[in-house]
C-alpha cells in the first residue's frame, strides 16, 4: 500500500515538474523576446515570433493551450493569425498575398528601397519617383507608401554635389590691362559716419588703377573710374570683372561698354572665377587710417 501511495506522489510530482518546466519555458522565450509581457510590447522580428510559437507548441504536451495564452498575456485572435502567416513570414509588412493581398511583397519593398537610394534617380523627387516606378511597371504603390517606408526603414537618397568645383586659383592675366577688377566697400568711420570707397585694380600688376571716396552711395562713380583708369589706353580693350550690383549695371556703364571701350564679364555667372581679387584688397588694405574727411593714404 505504501508502495503505491509513493507511485502516485512520484507521478505527481513528475506533472507538476513538466508543468513548471513548460512554464519556465514559456517565461523565458519571452523574456528573451519582449522583456516583460505581451500586454504593450510589439513584436517585429519574424524570429521573435517563431521562437514564441515554438515554446507554445512544447507547453501545450503539459499545459492547455488557453492556460498558455493566459499566462502569456496572449490573445487568441494574436495567436492564431501568426500561425496563418507563419509560412509567409513573421515580419512587420509580411508579403502574404493569401492573407493582405493589398500590402506590397518583399521583392517590391527591395525595388522602392533599390529606386530610392540609387544614384540613377537622385535627381528625380520621391513623389515623382513613385509615379516613375508606376510607369515603367516595377513597383504600384502611392507616393504614400513610398514616404511612410523611407521613414520606417531610414533610407537615405544619395545627394552629391552636381555643381563643378571652384577653381582653387584664380583668373590669371598675362599682362597689363588685361583683366580689371572693380568693386565697392563700405568703411564705418570713428565718429559712425560711413565712407563709399570705390577702386579698380589690374590683375597682372595688383595696382590700383582709379579709386574714389565718397560719403553717398553713388552709382555714377564706376563709370566716372572707368574712363579714369582707361585715360591713355590705345590698343587695349581689358575684360572688367564686376559683381551684379547697380553701381555696375547702370547706363553710364553700358554706354561705355557699348563704346567698346571695355569688356564687361560678371563673376561666376559669365564665367566660374570669382572678383575676390579686388575683395581681398580691402582686406589688405585695412591698415589705411580714415578720418572724417576721407583717407589719409593713396589706395595706389
Amino acid at each position: 500500500m505504501d508502495l503505491i501511495v509513493l507511485q502516485n506522489e512520484v507521478l505527481a510530482l513528475r506533472k507538476r515538474v513538466d508543468w513548471l518546466v513548460a512554464l519556465l519555458r514559456l517565461m523565458v522565450v519571452l523574456l528573451k523576446v519582449t522583456g516583460a509581457s505581451l500586454n504593450y510590447a510589439r513584436i517585429t522580428d519574424g524570429s521573435a515570433k517563431i521562437s514564441l510559437l515554438r515554446a507554445i507548441e512544447r507547453s501545450r504536451t503539459v499545459l492547455p493551450l488557453q492556460s498558455v495564452l493566459r499566462i502569456l498575456r496572449l490573445s487568441k485572435s494574436r495567436y492564431h493569425s501568426w500561425k496563418r502567416e507563419q509560412e509567409c513570414g513573421l515580419d512587420d509588412m509580411p508579403s502574404c498575398p493569401r492573407t493582405s493581398p493589398q500590402q506590397l511583397t518583399s521583392t517590391e519593398v527591395e525595388t522602392i528601397k533599390e529606386m530610392v537610394t540609387s544614384d540613377e534617380y537622385r535627381h528625380v523627387p520621391t513623389a515623382t519617383l513613385a509615379i516613375l516606378a508606376q510607369r515603367i511597371g516595377r513597383v504600384y504603390a502611392s507616393p504614400t507608401t513610398w514616404f511612410r517606408l523611407i521613414r520606417r526603414y531610414k533610407w537615405r537618397r544619395p545627394r552629391f554635389r552636381v555643381h563643378p568645383s571652384k577653381p582653387k586659383l584664380g583668373i590669371r592675366a598675362l599682362s597689363p590691362n588685361e583683366i580689371w577688377h572693380v568693386d565697392t566697400t563700405l568703411i564705418r568711420l570713428l565718429d559712425g559716419t560711413r565712407a563709399y570707397t570705390h577702386a579698380i585694380i589690374d590683375n597682372f600688376s595688383r595696382r590700383i588703377l582709379a579709386w574714389k571716396v565718397s560719403a553717398t552711395f553713388n552709382t555714377s562713380i564706376t563709370a566716372e573710374l572707368i574712363l579714369n583708369a582707361a585715360n591713355g589706353l590705345i590698343d587695349e580693350k581689358p575684360t572688367l570683372l564686376v559683381d551684379g550690383g547697380v553701381e555696375n549695371y547702370n547706363s553710364a556703364v553700358d554706354e561705355l561698354v557699348d563704346s567698346g571701350i571695355l569688356k564687361r564679364v560678371l563673376a561666376q555667372t559669365d564665367i566660374s572665377f570669382s572678383n575676390s581679387l579686388i575683395e581681398s584688397w580691402w582686406d589688405y588694405s585695412s591698415h589705411c587710417t580714415f578720418a572724417v574727411s576721407g583717407c589719409s593714404n593713396s589706395p595706389g
